[in-house]
């Protein structure tokens, strides 16, 4: 492998505080392209969309607030180009957020297939980013972050043997690729129970980006293949309509992991005051 770590420089508001942090790269095939992806949208000058993108840190009461307040703002910068008659009232409202993200799958379209008002579509991103944030405190608000490269043209899928390196388990300090798609997979599907979703917004994972996440906590999922499984066997028939057999769908549960947190200190009290991403380069 050309490199051995993922170096990621965080610092405070301030852009004064930085903290060096590196993650070992995993010497897999994936994590080989993955790395290739980033360098190249680094190389043609993607920015990071939201270096701030930080979830599950501060109190819940605090980011319960915080989050209800975004995603209403948003929402009343949207309804400029799309009505929207309906507030989130609360973040454990799964049925509203599922509307809302059904609003953002059907006005933004699927992956790179719309190119409208640039001010809207920035709305609509945001709505998308906002309903999973509001998911994520409803579910117990686990720290993590995410760095995303807007504009970068998602135009790599997986080869068969990657799927190989899906894991369903979450480990702490992980770095693991990001769901490039527009929709929903099967993990989506059965956590949100959601009745709005188009038949061609169900896409499992498939294309991959630079786009990444890095979770910091631990989650064996002992149980996820037969929980899904028996979501599956309930919707078979949609799913079977779709072309999709349990066989193509249970490859691709999980993540995929490229990289481990290499680093000696207590990782989440020293990005408490350092919730910005300065830089992301490898060693």
């Amino acid at each position: 492998m050309q490199f051995e770590y993922l170096v990621i420089t965080y610092t405070d508001k301030n852009l004064k505080d930085d903290l060096m942090v590196k993650y070992r790269l995993r010497d897999t095939p994936i994590a080989v392209k993955w790395t290739q992806r980033v360098l190249l949208a680094q190389q043609q000058g993607y920015g990071i969309d939201d270096p701030g993108r930080f979830y599950g840190f501060g109190s819940l009461e605090q980011q319960t607030e915080s989050a209800l307040k975004d995603i209403n703002s948003t929402i009343n910068y949207i309804n400029r180009w799309y009505s929207i008659d309906y507030r989130l009232q609360s973040v454990y409202d799964q049925d509203t957020l599922n509307r809302l993200h059904h609003v953002f799958e059907i006005e933004h379209g699927l992956l790179d297939s719309k190119d409208f008002d640039s001010d809207y579509k920035k709305h609509l991103c945001n709505l998308n980013l906002q309903v999973h944030r509001c998911e994520s405190v409803a579910r117990g608000a686990n720290p993590r972050h995410v760095i995303t490269y807007f504009g970068l043209p998602k135009t790599e899928t997986l080869d068969d043997n990657d799927y190989e390196y899906f894991e369903p388990t979450i480990t702490f300090g992980t770095v693991y690729i990001n769901y490039a798609e527009i929709g929903k997979t099967l993990f989506d599907l059965a956590m949100d129970n959601d009745s709005y979703i188009e038949p061609a917004a169900f896409q499992p994972f498939c294309h991959y980006s630079a786009d990444f996440v890095v979770r910091f906590w631990n989650n064996k999922n002992c149980n996820l293949h037969d929980q899904l499984y028996q979501y599956y066997n309930q919707h078979q028939e949609f799913f079977e309509s779709l072309g999709y057999t349990w066989s193509n769908l249970s490859r691709s549960i999980g993540s995929i992991p490229v990289a481990d947190l290499d680093y000696s200190g207590d990782i989440l009290k020293d990005l408490e005051t350092r919730q910005f991403v300065k830089a992301v380069h490898f060693s």
